[in-house]
């Protein structure tokens, strides 16, 4: 398998959208269970990661419309995660950035990685052709 190839991601989207669900249903049940702290930006990025997960697997996801979608939902998601990330940002120029006690619950990691995520997804769905 080529990593960095664009058609290795094309040909295993289904396996990519299904991964985006699972994370996505995994993070709201990481909250619902009390793990984490409510966290608007947080709900918005991994709401649009889930639906972007189901956009992909759904055979409509080449479709002009599916696409205008999933540039509103990708557009709309990358914004929160880039503003959150951006905060992370703002304390490192101030001289006042901390990870969080527990890595795989910071914030700044989380929503770099929401970004780079919202972003293939959406990439993902642009590149989708109808299956002839």
């Amino acid at each position: 398998m080529a990593l960095l190839q664009l058609e290795t991601y094309i040909k295993h989207s289904r396996i990519i959208a299904l991964l985006a669900i699972i994370i996505s249903i995994t993070a709201w049940a990481v909250e619902f269970a009390g793990v984490v702290y409510i966290c608007p930006y947080c709900r918005t990025q991994r709401t649009v990661i889930g639906l972007l997960g189901i956009l992909l697997l759904l055979p409509i996801a080449s479709h002009w419309i599916a696409k205008y979608v999933a540039l509103v939902l990708g557009f709309f998601g990358a914004v929160v995660a880039a503003n959150q990330h951006f905060m992370g940002w703002k304390k490192i120029s101030a001289g006042t950035f901390n990870f969080h006690e527990t890595i795989a619950m910071d914030p700044f990691l989380l929503s770099g990685l929401a970004l780079t995520g919202i972003i293939g997804l959406t990439f993902l769905i642009l590149q989708q052709t109808k299956a002839e």
